[in-house]
């Protein structure tokens, strides 16, 4: 089955080709930094307008080195939430055109459902059951993942997301958007035991069971500490690394907790901030002492893209027919396919959606 999958839920859009059998053909990814650089942040109507630039061009752009054209298509899966609302509407309202054109199947899918099955894009893959960390800089979550569609909430953020955390403490420090990524740069070059900055929620871990996350008084710890030292070049940098260190702290002692009341022995780590470096060398140290395996997608999907987002669709879509009583490579398979699209075209985005809650 041929999946294009369309990502507009921020400020990268992201179209890619995913074949049930051959694997990904094609991606590619316009990513709108450039243009939201000089407001300090995501302007969302800025966003929106220019996903619209870029949905159709992108989609043709991977058409061609895959040898597709759209009449090859099986289904067309989006993201549907969470996001901006304008962003997810560009990319919703395309798809749904496209697959009424073609008499395709269009697939709504979870933003972190395609992160968190991102890892099974790579050459050495996790097997269901794992536990999963989605970690961004909107969301920061647990999940115990059983199989596609079978998620389990372990524990969240009560405040900010770690990924929010990073670029508000970019901020305080004087860097440019996108913070994480120029933190975690300066942070390589400072001490990380300089200051003294809190764990939230780390302490009583053990005694309560909690796996929640919350960053909001790391923050406001090194805004009043940058307020008191007004560190110079050096000091900035050894904030930028106590502050770091803190939060690789958090996410990894919550990880191998979440490893251990489960009783599963596979982590995977998903979203931006899973491409910090810091981070990836303690799990990895961590979890293989515990006598655990960590996977990561690889570095280019651990931002937002289409190919996660093509990926899951083909999960899900395979999932129902298998369901059907069918075989995804059976020829009936994608007649079944075409035969799911006499659905109704009427379609909606969620800005706010809860993963646990999505079934198949």
């Amino acid at each position: 089955m041929l999946i294009l999958g369309i990502e507009t839920s921020c400020d990268e859009t992201g179209i890619a080709l995913y074949d049930s059998e051959r694997g990904l053909l094609a991606h590619a990814l316009h990513t709108q930094i450039a243009m939201h650089q000089e407001y300090g942040g995501v302007v969302p109507e800025l966003a929106s307008r220019d996903h619209i630039r870029r949905v159709l061009p992108l989609v043709r752009e991977v058409m061609g080195p895959a040898g597709a054209v759209l009449a090859d298509l099986d289904a067309v899966a989006y993201t549907q939430g969470p996001g901006l609302a304008g962003a997810l509407l560009v990319g919703t309202s395309v798809a749904n055109a496209l697959a009424f054109a073609l008499g395709v199947p269009a697939l709504g899918i979870h933003h972190l459902e395609g992160h968190l099955l991102s890892p099974l894009l790579a050459s050495n893959p996790p097997a269901f059951p794992f536990v999963a960390l989605l970690v961004s800089g909107g969301h920061t979550q647990l999940m115990r993942v059983a199989a596609v569609g079978e998620y389990e909430l372990l524990g969240e953020t009560v405040d900010d997301a770690a990924g929010e955390a990073f670029d508000k403490t970019a901020n305080l420090l004087g860097l440019d958007y996108p913070g994480g990524p120029a933190l975690a740069q300066l942070a390589g070059q400072g001490r990380v035991d300089r200051y003294k900055l809190p764990r939230p929620m780390l302490e009583q871990m053990h005694k309560t069971g909690n796996l929640d996350f919350s960053f909001s008084g790391l923050k406001t710890a090194v805004l009043l500490l940058v307020r008191k030292e007004a560190p110079d070049a050096v000091g900035r940098a050894d904030v930028a690394a106590s502050f770091q260190e803190a939060i690789v702290d958090v996410l990894v002692a919550k990880s191998l907790y979440a490893l251990e009341r489960t009783g599963l022995n596979q982590l995977v780590v998903a979203g931006g901030v899973g491409a910090n470096r810091r981070l990836r060398d303690r799990l990895d140290r961590s979890a293989a002492a515990q006598g655990c395996t960590v996977f990561y997608p690889e570095f280019e999907f651990c931002t937002d893209n289409g190919a996660m987002i093509a990926l899951a669709g083909a999960l899900r879509l395979g999932a129902r027919i298998m369901a059907a009583g069918q075989r995804p490579e059976t020829s009936s398979a994608a007649k079944l396919a075409k035969a799911a699209a006499a659905q109704h075209y009427a379609f909606s985005v969620k800005p706010r959606w809860d993963l646990s809650a999505t079934v198949l």
